[in-house]
């Protein structure tokens, strides 16, 4: 199955009546039944990073589409999905079984 991912959350910061910071967050799923596994992941995105780096050019908050908000999110968040669901979907952890009928010895 493929992964799918949906923004759940969305909070601009605004000045001038222009978005200065994304407050994002994205649902991933991938799987059904015993297969099933979902995260949400939250990144706030400036404008500008304190490096200098732009992210985006501050705009109405109206002016946004889906796609822009979307594309904010940093890709590096499907990799760590990716690396989630293998350790504890594909690849669990082969943990000890508790036994609850265990009879204490007399």
């Amino acid at each position: 199955m493929a992964v799918t991912k949906t923004l759940t959350g969305a909070v601009p910061y605004n000045k001038d009546s222009k978005v200065q910071q994304w407050d994002l967050s994205m649902q991933y799923e991938e799987g059904a039944d015993a297969t099933y596994y979902t995260s949400t992941f939250h990144v706030s995105i400036p404008a500008t990073d304190p490096d200098g780096a732009v992210n985006f050019t501050p705009k109405a908050e109206a002016s946004w589409t889906l796609a822009e908000l979307t594309a904010l999110f940093p890709t590096s968040w499907n990799d760590v999905f990716d690396q989630q669901y293998d350790s504890v979907i594909t690849n669990p952890p082969d943990l000890p079984v508790p036994d609850p009928d265990y009879v204490i010895p007399s």
